[in-house]
């Protein structure tokens, strides 16, 4: 080998780290979203274009159950999960940090019942699918409380939110706890609405988590600006020209253009200014989260209460003159 070669090779071995270290900031930031209507305005904006396509890598999920598995595996940056999921990560360890409130559920969680069950005293005894998740255990257990009932009166039969709609025509359950757009289809197939998450105001909240390693990272920290921004001119959009929005979002929601709105049907959809109150280091994001983890201590979904001083990140969120494209 001549002194060249050496000297080449050398270099080669010498930089290879700074190779390999590029490599890997150039890494997208994944982020996984299960169906939810919430959700769908990260997607209009990728297919759009508003968000760069090497920026960001949005994985779709089944249900949140998958994404959560994903989050704690370390095979995601990131995932759009409800905050008594992000806070059921947190108690078990996992350092998140919410950067963007998605929407808040105004009805859009329901218990949905086949005909047969009159009311919710009525579920007595019946077969209730559900997902095994704290937002599923949080609405059953609040509608059973406000009839005097307990979870052990019922036959709990958990399932993830794309088998729902499966076990309903296969009669293997006599109600479920679901959400949009799996309860539209529930009630358009005879089901009836027996409780939904307008009786618990500012307690399901779906938000963007996001693991701390991700934000130290300078490059993925870059693309998370360019989610969170692409989700709200996605919402503009919606809001300008919700016909056109509803066109583009119809299949990923299952719906015909003229009825894809109608997904959204009990869903708050904070604009960036509304995101910004709610997620100040005083806002009320932090006061429900403290309250929602008391609750889910005192129920029993989580063993220990985690500290919420770092779970709020309003950094991210874009200035108004930002978002004019």
């Amino acid at each position: 080998m001549s002194r060249r070669d050496s000297v080449r090779t050398l270099l080669s071995l010498l930089l290879l780290p700074a190779a390999l270290s590029c490599s890997s900031q150039r890494e997208p930031l994944s982020v996984a979203a299960h169906p939810w209507p919430g959700y769908a305005l990260m997607f209009l904006a990728a297919g759009e274009g508003w968000i760069g396509s090497d920026a960001v890598r949005l994985v779709e999920t089944a249900s949140a159950t998958e994404s959560m598995q994903r989050l704690t595996a370390g095979e995601i940056d990131a995932a759009a999960l409800t905050l008594d999921e992000t806070l059921s990560l947190l108690a078990q360890g996992l350092r998140l940090q919410v950067v963007l409130v998605f929407n808040l559920s105004s009805g859009a969680d329901a218990l949905v019942a086949k005909p047969q069950v009159a009311d919710l005293r009525a579920l007595a005894g019946k077969r209730v699918g559900m997902e095994n998740t704290a937002v599923g255990a949080l609405m059953l257990q609040s509608a059973l409380n406000s009839v005097a009932l307990k979870p052990q009166d019922v036959q709990v039969v958990p399932m993830t939110v794309d088998q729902h709609l499966a076990a309903w025509e296969r009669d293997e359950v006599d109600a479920v706890v679901s959400f949009e757009p799996v309860v539209g289809m529930l009630l358009a197939a005879h089901g009836q609405m027996l409780f939904d998450s307008t009786a618990l105001p500012d307690t399901i909240i779906d938000v963007l988590a996001v693991t701390e390693r991700a934000l130290e990272d300078a490059h993925k920290r870059r693309a998370l600006q360019a989610l969170v921004k692409g989700h709200f001119l996605a919402l503009h959009h919606l809001r300008s020209n919700p016909a056109d929005a509803a066109y583009r979002l119809a299949p990923r929601l299952g719906e015909s253009g003229p009825n894809a709105l109608r997904s959204f049907r009990g869903l708050l959809l904070p604009d960036e200014h509304e995101n910004g109150h709610l997620l100040r280091r005083n806002g009320r994001l932090l006061e429900v989260a403290d309250s929602l983890s008391r609750l889910m201590f005192e129920w029993g979904h989580i063993e220990r209460r985690p500290a919420l001083d770092r779970l709020v990140d309003d950094r991210l969120l874009p200035r108004p003159e930002e978002l004019s494209r």
